[in-house]
């Protein structure tokens, strides 16, 4: 697991690569926690994530709920195929925010007119 975090636009991208199991998924948790402390948006660039379990989404679930609480916008982008059917089966594909890419992310959080 690798996460790797940047700021574009005033919005945090943190990029995450590798499996998100039991095993690394309280790291993911405490990064996008940690991020979201900071008071910007997140958006999660999921392409490199081979797989996610239970366990990561509920890391995924934890931050959304977070960011919504202080405000923030929290959303996914570039997720992949596998990811992907595991979130549509707990039907999360509804509640999170999903780009096709972290650049149609950023210009979805644009301010109206900018």
């Amino acid at each position: 697991m690798t996460i790797l975090a940047e700021e574009k636009q005033g919005v945090t991208i943190v990029s995450l690569s590798g499996e998100i199991d039991l095993q690394t998924s309280p790291e993911v948790r405490k990064s996008l926690l940690t991020h979201l402390e900071q008071g910007k948006d997140l958006i999660v660039d999921m392409h490199a994530v081979g797989y996610i379990d239970s366990s990561g989404v509920a890391s995924l679930v934890e931050a959304y709920q977070t960011a919504r609480q202080e405000g923030l916008r929290f959303s996914l982008a570039q997720v992949g195929q596998g990811a992907m059917r595991v979130l549509q089966l707990a039907r999360l594909d509804r509640v999170f925010t999903i780009h096709a890419t972290v650049d149609d992310g950023l210009e979805s959080l644009k301010p109206a007119g900018g």
